[in-house]
């Protein structure tokens, strides 16, 4: 094996006896200086990694998540990132930490992998992860888990086994005791098309997880190993005491609720059922997703590591959103069910690659099967998809080939039980990513972005309004081949307590001049384009909350004049009647809901 030596922090032998105070139970003041330390890391290891990339869906997107653990896989804080990692990455570093044992490990180490099965997601995804010794004792974890833009692979259609997907790494080395793992590398070098961008992107995990070491070790050495491992255990307890907490104001009781996917791809109009059980009792919840699909032939299956963040996802929204940092015990009073083989429980070799989708219509359904119970803290449907585009080809600008994409574009969000939807903000499995901007996606790749404007009446009807989709039309300036991967068209944003659903994701396409119109879902598949071609992609709106004519009509005067909402909508929907000039006209409303009122009452 060829070897290269990289610096590394020493580690003395013998370090100075250093007089530290033996560690309290409790120390609230060190435990808060503790809860803010590790958030900043893990936030300073956001940074370098952002700083340091080479592709854009990390520099951007920030299609990636960073974490502290504790040595024994713990999570101690994660750097958002996207929330469907919480529960990867803890589960990629407890592997690790089984396959190589605590005897296996030194300082210096980094281990790798993208096993998508392990992950729960797909081989883009390459986890980094660095054991962190403290006077020679394993004393945590530093971890990045990133997208890269290729791993190899096909770039077309749908696939149907991991195998075709790209590299698959198992948990090896990266680098031993300091000294780089250069054939490891040359592998990887020569299954990625861009070479120079992938050993970028790896360079900036490494310098991840690397800030992550450096940062937790100075926090050790001022104020010792015991002390912050104590007010770590202590933030933890505390985060476990909130969700039981919260878990206990929610009614006892099993919930259940059912919604679907378009299909997988492969069996065109074939839904994919989703079915989701809540069990409410006590203190403590269980989230039942056995009944779920079972693994499909497309790709959009993903690893049992997903079914658990999905509950996880869904828990945290629901007892303690706003508790930082992000941490093992938020999740101590959460059971979770699942079964081997279904679309969040994969095993191999199910195809993996568009592994994001499906999981994001399952928390979904875990809010809506909760509303009863809590509707004040439930949220009605969203667009649930990335909404994205991949395209390649050959850059006029060099003549080499290119990898890109646009997205994801962002759409409406559900409204809750007190306040509208948000509109254009980006799906619930991408938490803290960002879209692409405009500009820069025009200089870096062959198109012409068109449009990108919000989709009027997209948002669904209700006391409170869903948020509004995104339109936006991308021409081709070369010759290129795009591949679409989005779903939940038909099954659309649903309302909740009354309130109406939101569009549906789209796709359309223009041809010559002329748009497509018989495409069965939006899956555009392996479709090239020629210059003056151009592609739609249309998000959809979120879910009303609560009976349309119960808003106020001065609200939705206001939303017909920013042009959310159309005045045939007004009408039909939220029985409100404008005059030429937009405002309520009074008596022609009270008319209108009058009406309602009357039929509602001779259908009872």
């Amino acid at each position: 094996m060829k070897a290269t030596k990289r610096p590394t922090r020493p580690v003395p032998s013998k370090r100075a006896a250093v007089s530290k105070p033996v560690a309290r139970r409790e120390d609230a003041v060190l435990t808060e200086i503790v809860r803010n330390g590790v958030l900043a890391v893990t936030e300073e290891m956001k940074t370098n990694l952002m700083r340091t990339a080479y592709n854009m869906i990390i520099y951007e997107a920030l299609d990636f998540t960073v974490g502290l653990f504790t040595a024994e896989g713990e999570t101690v804080s994660i750097g958002l990132g996207l929330p469907m990692f919480i529960r990867g990455m803890s589960e990629t570093v407890k592997a690790k930490l089984k396959h190589f044992g605590k005897d296996g490990l030194e300082p210096g180490d980094i281990l790798v992998t993208n096993d998508a099965y392990l992950t729960g997601s797909h081989l883009n995804h390459f986890t980094f992860s660095m054991p962190i010794f403290h006077e020679g004792v394993l004393a945590g974890f530093a971890c990045c888990m990133a997208h890269w833009a290729d791993v190899g692979g096909t770039l077309d259609g749908i696939t149907t086994d991991i195998y075709s997907e790209g590299i698959q790494i198992p948990i090896v080395k990266y680098q031993k005791a300091g000294v780089v793992n250069d054939d490891l590398v040359e592998i990887i070098r020569m299954n990625v098309r861009i070479p120079e961008r992938a050993m970028g992107d790896l360079r900036a995990q490494v310098t991840a997880v690397k800030t992550g070491e450096r940062r937790f070790l100075e926090l050790l050495d001022r104020y010792g190993r015991a002390e912050v491992q104590q007010a770590i255990r202590t933030i933890m307890d505390q985060s476990e005491k909130a969700a039981r907490g919260r878990t206990r104001t929610i009614p006892d009781g099993v919930y259940e609720a059912e919604s679907y996917m378009d299909d997988d791809g492969v069996d065109i109009g074939r839904k994919i059922p989703i079915k989701v059980r809540v069990i409410v009792k006590g203190e403590e919840m269980t989230i039942d997703l056995s009944d779920v699909s079972k693994q499909v032939r497309g790709f959009f299956n993903s690893g049992p590591t997903t079914g658990y963040a999905c509950a996880q996802v869904a828990y945290k929204c629901i007892t303690s959103p706003t508790d930082y940092p992000i941490n093992e015990g938020s999740f101590r009073s959460l059971n979770v069910v699942l079964a081997p083989g279904t679309i969040v429980s994969a095993v191999k070799p199910a195809a993996m690659r568009w592994w994001m989708t499906f999981p994001m219509t399952i928390v979904d359904t875990i809010f809506k099967a909760l509303e009863p119970a809590i509707p004040e803290r439930t949220i009605a449907g969203h667009h649930a998809d990335l909404v994205v585009s991949m395209m390649h080809g050959i850059s006029p600008k060099d003549g080499r080939f290119f990898i890109g994409g646009f997205g994801p574009s962002g759409g409406g969000w559900g409204a809750k039980m007190t306040e509208d939807g948000m509109s254009a903000t980006v799906c619930l499995n991408d938490g803290d990513t960002h879209n692409s901007p405009i500009e820069q996606a025009e200089v870096k790749f062959p198109v012409l972005v068109e449009r990108h404007a919000l989709r009027p009446d997209s948002g669904g009807a209700g006391r409170y309004r869903g948020g509004l989709g995104v339109e936006k039309v991308i021409q081709a300036r070369v010759p290129l081949t795009i591949n679409v991967q989005i779903d939940r068209v038909h099954c659309a944003p649903w309302g909740l307590a009354g309130g109406e659903a939101g569009f549906g994701n789209e796709a359309r396409i223009r041809l010559d001049g002329k748009n497509v119109a018989d495409l069965p879902n939006a899956k555009v598949l392996t479709q090239r384009l020629k210059p003056g071609d151009a592609y739609s992609l249309l998000s959809g709106g979120g879910g009303g909350f609560g009976p349309p004519t119960d808003r106020e009509p001065e609200r939705v005067a206001y939303d017909v004049a920013q042009g959310y909402v159309s005045r045939e909508v007004a009408r039909d929907s939220y029985r409100v009647a404008l005059d030429a000039d937009g405002r309520v006209d009074i008596a022609a409303t009270a008319i209108l809901r009058r009406s309602i009122e009357l039929q509602e009452s001779a259908a009872d």
